[in-house]
């Protein structure tokens, strides 16, 4: 019950911004160079593993599907916010956007090349998230490739720390812990970029983006 109710606590709260969402974030990866290093990396382990379809999961208004698209991959997103998930068929009719959950994706076991979640967990109530992490390796193939963002916590003793989102309800993680829980459900850590606050951020946080890979 609790896992219901914070997803639908999430998607409602998305819902009612997703259009200043849209505004606000549409733009975001033009002045972060290290994030579209990231991506295109990810894009290019992914690629080099034989390809094969990635989802954005936590895609939003879909700008970063479009933006993974162009660096070549065969790419589809899911939200749960079925505001932001309009938004996004709108913005790019050439891709597929669908409602759904990250923690029952309607996708069959081992069939991605590669899974993007890139700070959309950062909603999922702690106790859920392993489960999540599980349902992430389910759907990848062997050798495919998760590229996770988060926000990171102050202190690496404490595994989270609720922070106050602006849209809902939302966790920073400890990178070290968050990689140990990839490990335990079967996902390599490959690669981890921490990008420091810049001090025009609203929230002077740290940034995590672990690459990860199946086995």
């Amino acid at each position: 019950m609790a896992e219901h109710d914070a997803l639908s606590a999430t998607r409602q709260a998305y819902d009612a911004v997703a259009p200043t969402y849209a505004e606000l974030f549409r733009d975001e990866l033009r002045d972060r160079p290290l994030d579209r290093a990231m991506l295109s990396a990810f894009a290019e382990v992914v690629s080099a593993s034989g390809a094969g379809q990635v989802a954005d999961l936590g895609c939003g208004t879909g700008h970063i599907t479009a933006h993974l698209q162009e660096l070549g991959l065969t790419v589809f997103g899911i939200d749960a916010s079925p505001g932001m998930i309009k938004l996004a068929r709108d913005a790019y009719p050439g891709l597929r956007f669908d409602v759904g959950s990250m923690a029952a994706v309607d996708i069959a076991d081992g069939v991605l090349a590669g899974v993007l979640s890139r700070w959309s967990i950062i909603h999922t109530p702690p106790p859920e998230l392993p489960a999540v992490v599980a349902e992430l390796h389910r759907v990848l193939a062997p050798g495919g490739h998760l590229l996770i963002g988060f926000s990171a916590t102050d202190d690496p003793s404490y595994h989270t720390q609720v922070f106050d989102h602006a849209v809902a309800p939302a966790y920073r993680w400890s990178p070290d812990h968050l990689a140990a829980m990839l490990r335990a459900s079967g996902l390599t850590e490959v690669a981890r970029m921490v990008r420091a606050p810049e001090p025009t951020d609203r929230r002077q946080f740290q940034e995590v983006q672990l690459l990860a890979r199946k086995a």
